[in-house]
């Protein structure tokens, strides 16, 4: 067979194409759920996910605790269905920001564009599916021409924003946001860029280069000129003034990989760099199926993350790593939090107060900075 890229659905796509459409599933926090997950998880994973689901019910969500909650999001999360939890979790005030791979937001946008992905088998024949010009996913399906599709509306939104030279990932989102609301009226109640762009929720990727978000700004501006970037400092930055400004911080990690890091180096930055004493993690929840053995950054555990001051070395029972694949484990979760006693807190929509924060940033690390030098002065003499 000839090489050829993916396009239009060829003759016999449509034989791969009759599976169930893939929805974006809303949890209710059915009781059925949580009574489940406190009386039937007993040990093992079970019983680490069930204690994760109290830690972040029970405490993390806590009004007293007033605990700022960052998500992160590696894997194919949204191809999978589980944007509706994000858009369910954002809504009720559970999540504050969000660091995901561009991948899951890139896939989120077929949702938002009213493109169908569909349910499928994992055991297909890849060669044939190339041919029919079907993108395979595990077992999610849908024909290339989705993200040809997708791809044109990034590339048209990157003229008509007018958007040109360094900005935060944060305001990238929340602009694809606003356009994709503005074009295509009622996307938000299935897409988690644009209902975050509606309720302040900023959204970060630690990677921007690495999906196809990323491919469509390279292309912007080596064929049109444009001095758009996606400048990693800025990110670097408003995350950790979002950090700074938390009364408590926890964070609940879907998989792992930089998403995860770029949210935990927030607490050394913060002491390491800056010079700002803030303290680790109070709350540290993640879902993974990697294991702390390897040596790798996904499977690194909260005691590790201790010596690093990403956790504060008191906390650690309000820490825990449930082993479990998070396509299973996170849609429990979000209906044990939805259903919990605080299912619903006020929204901090920090995606506006990003100035303000970083500000306050700026302000208290030259402090630090001027405290170090003195030290280093007094030491010299």
């Amino acid at each position: 067979m000839p090489h050829r890229a993916p396009g239009s659905p060829q003759r016999g796509a449509r034989s791969y194409l009759t599976g169930r459409a893939i929805e974006y599933y809303r949890p209710s926090g059915h009781p059925a759920i949580r009574d489940l997950i406190d009386h039937g998880f007993q040990a093992f994973n079970a019983g680490r996910l069930g204690e994760a689901c109290r830690i972040f019910a029970d405490k993390m969500l806590a009004p007293k605790n007033d605990t700022t909650i960052g998500l992160t999001v590696a894997g194919a999360m949204t191809p999978a269905g589980l944007g509706g939890c994000v858009i369910a979790m954002m809504e009720r005030g559970l999540v504050d920001f969000i660091i995901s791979t561009g991948a899951n937001l890139y896939h989120d946008l077929h949702y938002a564009l009213n493109f169908t992905l569909r349910r499928g088998s994992p055991f297909l024949d890849d060669r044939a599916l190339f041919a029919a010009g079907v993108i395979r996913i595990y077992d999610v399906l849908f024909p290339a021409t989705v993200l040809l599709e997708t791809d044109a509306y990034i590339r048209d939104f990157l003229v008509r924003s007018g958007l040109d030279g360094p900005v935060s990932t944060s305001e990238f989102h929340y602009r694809l946001g606003q356009d994709l609301i503005k074009r295509r009226p009622g996307c938000e109640e299935h897409s988690v860029v644009a209902r975050a762009a509606q309720l302040g929720v900023p959204i970060y990727t630690s990677s921007p280069g690495d999906s196809s978000i990323g491919m469509n700004v390279a292309w912007h501006e080596l064929m049109t000129g444009g001095r758009l970037m996606m400048d990693p400092n800025l990110d670097v930055n408003e995350v950790c003034a979002i950090i700074l400004a938390g009364k408590k911080n926890g964070c609940v990690i879907l998989g792992g990989g930089s998403p995860k890091n770029f949210y935990l180096q927030g607490q050394p930055t913060l002491w390491e760099v800056y010079g700002i004493p803030k303290g680790g993690n109070d709350y540290f929840i993640q879902i993974t199926t990697d294991q702390v053995v390897w040596g790798g950054l996904s499977g690194a555990t909260p005691s590790e993350a201790v010596s690093w001051g990403k956790v504060n070395p008191g906390v650690l029972p309000d820490t825990v790593v449930a082993y479990c694949d998070s396509t299973i484990a996170f849609p429990l979760f979000c209906e044990y939090a939805v259903g919990s006693a605080h299912g619903e807190r006020p929204r901090k929509e920090l995606y506006h107060q990003r100035e303000t924060l970083v500000a306050e940033l700026r302000r208290q690390g030259r402090a630090a900075h001027a405290k170090r030098s003195k030290t280093r002065k007094r030491r010299r003499a």
